[in-house]
């Protein structure tokens, strides 16, 4: 890991912000052991060094340089020819002009997800408002009709009586309804309790309405980010209703855990008649007929949106395995 890389002497630190420079010294020292050893250590901490770049948000240029100033001292104690050093460095601007496409490209990815992520907590917002509205203020005016029904009742004749029964039948069953429709909006379980009883609570309502059985198994500790919560809540809802409508799936298995390094793993496997992933990504089916798709590629804009994969694997006759890959949280 990072933490364990030691800095000799006094490397030069690269230009620009505090990130790159805390990053470079370790940068250097494991290339430094690279060039004396057989390497297999070195790698891996280069590797390391990696995750921690993105985490520290080192751009590529800044990289780049950093790789090119620790090649430039190695080189400089193998050979005593200044020109060594000089074209190293000349090397590296060359090197780092190529790569500023990429770090444009790179920091336009960046905003895009960035501006993704806030539209996604904006929208949810919205839709946490209109799910509470329709909970509440919709039901305490149902609970209005009732009383002014019933006291038109009290003084109306037996047969009128029975058509106010049968109007509180109808707004029993509207109550009924809106709740179910303000539950698919934003489940209050899930901002109250979490992501596990939210997940429970959906899986019986797709078995209820749809005949699949889905089994929901949960081994979480603590409760991730309410953005994590939200995100995976929607794409398994998403991946439940495509099982419930496409699939002709009986059975679905949702599994929900931490692995031994933190990470939070979900899996959605159905023993459905399967599909081309390529095909649905691609949005078009054979013979280029435009199709609606599965809704998989909102789920990777999800994820993407909060740091996370989503891997697919499908074949038709198989069913469907989608599972979805957290980082640990910083």
């Amino acid at each position: 890991m990072i933490e364990s890389l030691q800095v000799a002497g006094d490397p030069r630190t690269v230009a620009g912000d505090a990130p790159a420079r805390a990053l470079a010294p370790l940068y250097a020292n494991a290339l430094r052991a690279d060039s004396r050893e057989d390497g297999e250590d070195a790698l891996r901490q280069a590797y390391e060094i990696g995750r921690e770049g993105i985490a520290r948000g080192v751009g590529l240029l800044e990289l780049a340089t950093m790789h090119h100033e620790a090649l430039a001292k190695v080189l400089k104690r193998i050979s005593k020819s200044p020109r060594i050093e000089q074209e190293v460095r000349r090397a590296a601007r060359f090197f780092a002009e190529s790569l500023s496409p990429y770090e444009m490209a790179q920091r336009g990815f960046s905003d895009a997800v960035c501006a993704l992520r806030r539209l996604n907590e904006t929208m949810e917002g919205e839709i946490q408002r209109m799910a509470h509205a329709v909970h509440d203020e919709a039901g305490q005016l149902l609970d209005a009709a009732r009383l002014a029904m019933s006291g038109v009742a009290r003084d109306a004749s037996p047969s009128l009586q029975e058509r106010m029964r049968e109007l509180g039948a109808i707004l029993d069953r509207v109550e009924v309804e809106l709740r179910r429709l303000s539950h698919e909006l934003r489940p209050i379980i899930l901002d109250d309790l979490g992501l596990a009883p939210a997940l429970q609570l959906l899986a019986e309502g797709i078995s209820r309405r749809s005949g699949v059985a889905v089994q929901v198994e949960t081994c979480l500790e603590g409760r991730p980010r309410s953005n994590v919560e939200t995100a995976l809540y929607r794409i398994v809802q998403e991946a439940l209703t495509n099982v419930a409508r496409h699939s002709r799936a009986k059975n679905v298995r949702v599994q929900l855990a931490h692995d031994a390094a933190g990470a939070l793993h979900c899996t959605i496997r159905d023993d459905g008649v399967g599909f081309d992933v390529l095909t649905v990504l691609s949005g078009k089916e054979r013979g280029g007929k435009e199709r609606g798709g599965l809704g998989l590629i909102g789920m990777r804009e999800r994820l993407n949106a909060v740091g996370g994969t989503l891997h697919i694997r499908s074949e038709p006759g198989w069913g469907t395995e989608i599972r979805i890959e957290m980082p640990v949280e910083r």
